[in-house]
């Protein structure tokens, strides 16, 4: 049989080798990775349908790529954004599974030879074959992430994975998204086996020809795990879990244990029908449309590279210690940066050892690193007392009290101890790093690094930029980011920067109301039912009373009245609360807990009624979320109008990776134009009237989008 019958196309390369068909993918033209398109689906089709008569005159088939690093991410995100109804969802997912079916149908050996990224569509062409080598690069990751996309594997997924490594352990990889390194994947006995990208070509045979016999104790646990009533229960206390982690905000992983359970037991052409449907049904709903925007707001922070020239940076310092210089410390340490951490007092650098070794020391409990590299990692930062080792540094973050004059003070007489060009950075949560970059001769190298707290579960990093702020330097600092895997965002120096500007409208306004006599149970279910991950007085405690009244006197020396900090706040720090810190805020804190905090942090402080209205103030869970929601969206179109930031898009990313805002969302603005912009006007009109007309009048930004019918997202 000839093998020109088998031309090779854009997306496919496909070579004969003694006997062995090797199937390429191809990188998908303008994408970074390889993925599944219309076109590579259809040109994967053809090549199947001429294969299935004649597939034995050849010993196998394996499946490969091209691309180092990766094999498949998956479909392409612009075709699953372009599902536009159940019917087209629907069709494009059968379309998939049948093609998928055909590899599986093939009676000759099949192989997916995988190397680096592996994940959804990857994944289930993968299942489809009859087994699954992996390179063991430390770049090689399998998984079905479709429900972080509102959705669920739909071309076969859900079926053949249950069968490759059992329904128990499938709940957790199709209910999570989560991805599995070689090693674990092996474990699992979701990979068949291991060799480094070089050998592919060299043990192919080997692993292709194999035969491999299930031991009894393998067989005993297949057995056990299939039990009927075994998956019943596993189903249900999966869906308890699901119920506890999601609140029911996300319909995926409910609607894949819900297929699950419906299709336990029945035939391959049921199953897919089922998973077909339900994928449709998901691709349809407003979390999902939601959730690919948010895909697309990380993606985008990836993809801009700032193709400036950059500073590499090595090594880094950070100059402060305690708590939040530690974190910062941790970091670097974690991402072999060897960095230098430097205090005046010696308590102070022991302090911030701790912390560093309080965040290790968690990794090292879950798992995430060895004991050894515990050591390791600690060691390799320096403590001092002195500027002895900075002209080894590329990158200073400076992280010392929040005091203009003072830090302006050090910033000066750092300049002189480090290179030239050496990249000196504030971390600070409000003060202007255009005042501050006055203090240095070469302003230029200069600019903020807003960390959030704790650095090492906040994602992301605000580039605080001032007018001389140098092209490279923001270039540099926006790829040490992405370096040490934080998210970062550019934005212009003002009074709060994005995120704490947005957030302290929220927290404001929520303060007003619980002065006016709305119960602050209310409020706080309120904002929890919207998906907030705390409510506003909560979240108070927890960022600490004096870190939010000094942010809000700030704001409103800088913004005018539109931010007059409700009394509230005064009235607390008058009585000596200061939130979780010192055990006292809007709840009390530190009943015999070893870390300063409650066995029940429900407890409202009962002295806090005393600085409140005796009033009750009814109002409905609408009414008390436009009183939230509205400021924050109005404020983000006032930094739109600004120039702060770039985009909608940007103030998104900042939202939801900065404070937390709810992902099904989509984001601040995403939600707003859902929401639709005349209903906005007249939730405005209506707070302007009967609350307050400097707090609720609308941006110039805001009302020319509502009068040209436009939207913050092109």
């Amino acid at each position: 049989m000839s093998d020109n019958i088998f031309n090779n196309c854009e997306n496919l390369e496909i070579k004969i080798e003694q006997g062995i068909i090797w199937v390429y993918f191809k990188l998908t033209s303008g994408k970074s990775l390889t993925t599944l398109t219309e076109k590579s689906l259809s040109d994967l089709k053809d090549f199947l349908t001429k294969l299935t008569p004649i597939q034995k005159d050849y010993k196998g088939l394996i499946f490969s790529s091209h691309v180092e690093g990766c094999f498949l991410a998956g479909m392409d995100i612009d075709v699953i954004a372009s599902l536009n109804s159940l019917s087209v969802a629907q069709e494009g997912t059968e379309a998939g599974q049948k093609i998928f079916n055909m590899i599986d149908d093939l009676t000759i050996p099949t192989m997916a030879m995988v190397d680096g990224v592996c994940l959804g569509g990857g994944l289930e062409l993968s299942l489809a074959c009859k087994k699954i080598v992996a390179s063991d690069s430390s770049k090689t990751r399998l998984g079905l992430p479709e429900v972080m996309l509102g959705v669920l594997p739909g071309f076969g997924g859900t079926y053949r994975m249950p069968k490759k490594i059992g329904l128990i352990n499938s709940l957790d990889l199709l209910l999570t998204g989560k991805h599995l390194d070689a090693k674990k994947a092996l474990k699992l006995g979701l990979i068949d086996g291991i060799c480094p990208r070089e050998r592919f070509s060299i043990y192919a045979e080997k692993f292709l020809f194999a035969k491999k016999e299930k031991t009894m104790l393998e067989n005993l646990k297949i057995f056990a795990s299939e039990n009927l009533l075994v998956q019943k229960l596993a189903l249900q206390k999966a869906k308890e879990k699901v119920f506890k982690q999601t609140k029911g905000f996300y319909p995926a992983p409910l609607r894949i244990l819900e297929h699950l359970e419906k299709s336990i037991g029945r035939n391959r052409r049921e199953w897919l029908a089922s998973e077909s449907l339900s994928f449709a049904e998901l691709s349809q709903t407003i979390q999902s449309k939601s959730l690919l925007n948010v895909f697309h707001l990380t993606d985008a922070v990836k993809k801009d590279k700032k193709q400036n020239e950059v500073v590499k940076i090595q090594r880094s310092a950070v100059l402060g210690a305690g708590t939040m210089g530690g974190g910062i410390a941790w970091l670097m340490a974690d991402h072999n940066q060897n960095p230098i951490m430097k205090d005046i007092a010696k308590t102070s650098l022991e302090l911030g050892l701790k912390q560093a070794s309080q965040n290790f020391k968690s990794a090292l409990k879950r798992r995430k690193i060895s004991e050894d590299v515990y050591a390791k990692k600690m060691f390799s930062i320096t403590p001092t007392l002195d500027f002895t080792e900075f002209k080894s540094v590329q990158l200073v973050v400076e992280a010392i009290v929040e005091d203009m004059s003072v830090k302006k003070k050090v910033l000066a007489d750092l300049e002189s101890k480090v290179l030239e060009d050496c990249i000196i950075t504030s971390n600070t949560s409000s003060l202007s790093i255009g005042e501050m970059s006055t203090s240095l001769q070469h302003s230029e190298r200069f600019a903020g690094l807003h960390f959030f707290n704790p650095v090492n579960r906040m994602p992301l990093i605000e580039i605080i930029t001032h007018p001389k702020t140098s092209p490279k330097t923001i270039a540099s600092l926006y790829q040490w980011c992405l370096q040490v895997k934080k998210t970062p965002i550019v934005v212009k120096d003002g009074p709060g920067f994005l995120v704490n500007r947005i957030l302290a409208t929220y927290l404001n306004e929520a303060s007003y109301m619980l002065m006016e006599g709305v119960s602050i149970s209310h409020i706080e279910q309120t904002a929890l039912e919207f998906g907030m991950p705390m409510g506003p007085f909560r979240l108070m405690d927890e960022v600490g009373l004096d870190v939010s009244g000094k942010v809000a006197k700030i704001l409103h020396d800088g913004l005018g009245e539109r931010f007059r900090p409700a009394p509230l706040s005064e009235l607390l720090l008058g009585k000596g609360w200061l939130g979780k810190k010192n055990g006292k805020g809007f709840y009390l804190y530190g009943n015999g807990s070893s870390n300063g905090g409650s066995k029940d942090q429900n407890t409202l402080n009962p002295e806090l009624q005393s600085l409140l209205t005796n009033q009750t103030k009814k109002m409905t869970a609408q009414d008390t979320l436009n009183r939230m929601m509205l400021p924050m969206i109005n404020e983000a179109s006032y930094i739109l109008q600004e120039g702060i930031v770039a985009n909608a898009e940007v103030v998104d990313t900042g939202m939801i990776y900065g404070i937390g805002f709810p992902p099904f969302r989509g984001g601040l603005l995403w939600y707003a134009d859902r929401v639709g912009h005349h209903r906005l006007k007249e939730w405005f009109e209506t707070l302007s009237k009967d609350v307050d007309q400097t707090r609720f009048k609308m941006s110039d930004y805001l009302t020319n989008i509502i009068s040209k019918q436009s939207r913050f997202y092109p």
